[in-house]
């Protein structure tokens, strides 16, 4: 069922041990509530990601509104979900604006075309897990790849801190990774949950009141690439913007060698939308895989859908998943009501500008943190899985892979194609994997790869880096 939730009980208190079913609701007022804190689950990271790419956080925002409606029409309102900006694709942009013009009208429409593109495969992928089973994904990428990938994910992006957000304002970076390290570990519960969040604020409060205090900062310009003295907050953008209005869309354009480096994000995503979707079904205690294919192409559809309109890249989100495990309401209901919520908040100009204020000292503190929770993520996936690396089919081409991605390695295919960094890593760990395996004569998926994924393992490789955003 999407609508027509039945109303649970007298809709106002849960009795020990019941549960809100996704079709099912408490009053309204109350619906509302869950709605809102869904918005606050996931907006860390949402505006977070596409500041980091270079998108517009406002467009961002909408359209994660955008895509949980159309994800929960797909779904059949079977797998209660948020989707918001997804953090796989980060690596791919960045190398695709390193290598086309960086910071321009013309690359942003080439980044969103390849997201684009990107988001079709996603789809074709959940079509085809519909119709060949879940365990298709396991053969394809089993634990070793999928853990590989998701930590080069991760590690790739470490020139990105140190060449680009870091120079910006190192002390600034270094207050404010520091600042978000204590909230994460200290505060429990919600607060330490959006521990990244509540870091980014304090880091630009700060920057605001180094601004008052020394004045202008002298350092690298990310706006003008070179190293000049600059406020570290400029607040022009946000005055002249109006209250309400569309946020700044424009439509995709599409080049083959942009695609490419984003593509290994998509074996990512995979792996996070099966984990998630089989999280949703164990606390629900439903049988969700008919819908597992139905769950990653809807993921697909709204990344196509917000990536038209220059939007960043969906998928679904884990601290949303917590945010039902803690409440036991797993009603659609909230969901949509935190879409809407989503919408109205991309349609307000003057907060997407006041986002995009954010220094880039700030940004390096928080990405430091970010890119190295998702490169151990992979680590954790090795370890839950029991992967051997002491089996060189394994050992040999993940490791080359990862440094391939830390370098960032470049290797040119002809005069105006490269191939570098997460794109070329990603490429070396999935085809050398297969390869190594056939020639050592081993049919199938090995052991450890061969059992389906556990939900803590799957269902972690969003968890633990959005859902502290």
């Amino acid at each position: 069922m999407v609508a027509g939730w039945t109303k649970h009980g007298d809709g106002r208190t849960l009795a020990p041990g019941e549960v809100v079913r996704p079709d099912e609701r408490l009053s309204w007022p109350r619906m509302v509530g869950f709605g809102a804190q869904h918005v606050v689950a996931m907006f860390g990271a949402t505006f977070v990601f596409p500041l980091v790419m270079g998108l517009d956080p406002n467009v961002a925002i909408m359209f994660s509104g955008v895509g949980t409606i159309l994800f929960l029409l797909i779904v059949k309102g079977k797998v209660p979900s948020y989707l918001g900006t997804s953090a796989s694709f980060v690596g791919g942009v960045l190398a695709i604006r390193a290598l086309m013009g960086g910071d321009t009208p013309a690359t942003d429409a080439i980044v969103t075309g390849a997201i684009l593109v990107a988001g079709l495969v996603l789809a074709l992928v959940g079509v085809a897990i519909h119709f060949l089973g879940v365990q298709i994904i396991n053969r394809v990428f089993p634990p070793v790849v999928t853990g590989a990938v998701v930590m080069l994910i991760g590690f790739g992006l470490a020139y990105v801190v140190a060449d680009i957000y870091w120079p910006q304002d190192q002390w600034i970076a270094l207050i404010t990774m520091t600042v978000t390290f204590v909230i994460i570990v200290l505060f429990k519960g919600f607060i330490g949950r959006i521990g990244i969040l509540l870091g980014l604020v304090i880091g630009f409060l700060l920057s605001w009141v180094a601004d008052k205090v020394f004045g202008n900062i002298t350092a690298f310009n990310a706006g003008t690439g070179a190293v000049d003295t600059h406020p570290r907050v400029s607040f022009d953008a946000v005055a002249s913007a109006d209250w309400i209005g569309l946020p700044s869309m424009h439509f995709p354009d599409f080049k083959f060698s942009a695609v490419l480096l984003v593509l290994p994000a998509v074996i990512a995503l995979v792996a996070e939308n099966v984990g998630h979707v089989k999280a949703v079904g164990e606390m629900t205690k439903t049988d969700v895989d008919p819908y597992m294919g139905r769950a990653v192409a809807a993921d697909g559809a709204a990344t196509v859908v917000a990536s038209a309109f220059g939007g960043s890249p969906t998928t679904t989100y884990a601290e949303n998943i917590g945010v039902m495990a803690a409440t036991r309401v797993y009603s659609t209901a909230a969901y949509y009501i935190a879409a809407v919520i989503a919408i109205l908040f991309g349609l307000c100009p003057k907060f997407g500008a006041l986002v995009a204020a954010t220094p880039g000292g700030v940004l390096g503190g928080i990405t430091v943190i970010l890119y190295g929770m998702i490169g151990l993520l992979g680590a954790k996936i090795w370890i839950e899985n029991r992967v051997d690396f002491a089996d060189p089919v394994n050992l040999v081409p993940i490791g080359a892979g990862i440094i391939l991605a830390i370098g960032p390695v470049k290797h040119m295919i002809s005069s105006d194609f490269t191939l570098e960094g997460i794109a070329l890593g990603t490429i070396v760990v999935v085809a050398g994997y297969h390869l190594l395996r056939a020639i050592a004569g081993r049919g199938g998926a090995g052991p450890a790869e061969a059992s389906e994924p556990q939900r803590e393992v799957t269902g972690s490789t969003t968890p633990s880096l959005e859902e502290r955003a």
